[in-house]
């Protein structure tokens, strides 16, 4: 195998021990990013905000290698370039380096790509009864929601301090500005004043009614169809989660054992 494709194997890769290893540390380097920008929004001595802003530099060196490595190891390259985590890591790059805006908290959306490393646990079982295919689906609905506020609170921020600081003090001001809005609440004890962010707000409620609503529902259906399977251990694959009126496995389609129709099975002889 080339170089290139062994690059661009391993950094999607995420069944072997070398693919698991490179997308965690990915995760463990936009994690540190978010903490470091939300961090910086409080008062914190001029020596530890030095040393944060130099970590900050090297994981957004370390990003922007990971990019050039992914641009020259795509097959094609025009359709890689305007691919949504390459836009979302072009975003959080570019204005970084060119210095008018701070967006390198975006770069949480790439998690949604990275929660597949859930699945290391795929014959067992989380949160009780869910297997990790289930729980993978309920943590991604989470981590959406979650997402889409943290880039909110955010952009709000970057927004409306420089203008509005009084109210907009901290990133914790930003996160219940962004609660409050999207929740369609709104207290009106915080505003923008600056017009961008008054847009923001507009996109924050727009967003609340047409995608929060829907998030939860889906989490909803999600645990009630969880709660109407049961937990049939197929001898074959291993798969545990079933309808409770299986007699198949859904994976490979062997006759479930513990399934009590699939003891009464009529006869296909002809008897």
């Amino acid at each position: 195998m080339q170089l290139q494709q062994k690059l661009r194997f391993y950094l999607d890769d995420t069944e072997t021990q070398i693919g698991r290893i490179v997308n965690l540390a990915i995760a463990a380097l936009i994690l540190l990013s978010a903490i470091i920008f939300v961090v910086e929004t409080y008062p914190i001595p001029d020596n530890l905000r030095a040393g944060l802003r130099i970590v900050d530099w090297v994981i957004l060196f370390a990003f922007t290698l990971e990019y050039l490595i992914r641009f020259s190891c795509a097959e094609h390259k025009l359709s890689h370039l305007f691919s949504g985590y390459s836009l979302v890591d072009l975003i959080a790059i570019l204005p970084f380096l060119l210095g008018f805006l701070d967006v390198r908290f975006i770069r949480l959306l790439r998690w949604l790509r990275i929660l597949r490393l859930v699945r290391f646990m795929e014959n067992r079982t989380l949160f009780g009864r869910l297997t990790a295919d289930e729980s993978l689906i309920i943590i991604q609905i989470i981590f959406t929601l979650f997402a889409i506020i943290f880039i909110y609170s955010g952009l709000i921020y970057q927004v409306e301090h420089p203008y509005n600081p009084a109210q907009f003090t901290t990133f914790l001001d930003a996160v219940y500005f962004a609660v409050v809005t999207m929740t369609t609440v709104g207290f009106g004890d915080v505003t923008p004043t600056s017009e961008g962010g008054r847009w923001l707000t507009v996109m924050m409620i727009l967003t609340g009614i047409a995608l929060i609503p829907t998030q939860l529902g889906n989490l909803i259906q999600q645990f009630v169809k969880d709660q109407r399977t049961t937990l049939i251990t197929c001898s074959r694959c291993g798969l545990t989660a079933h309808d409770t009126d299986a007699l198949f496995c859904k994976r490979c389609g062997t006759g479930l054992q513990g399934s009590q129709e699939g003891y009464n099975m009529p006869s296909t002889d002809g008897d």
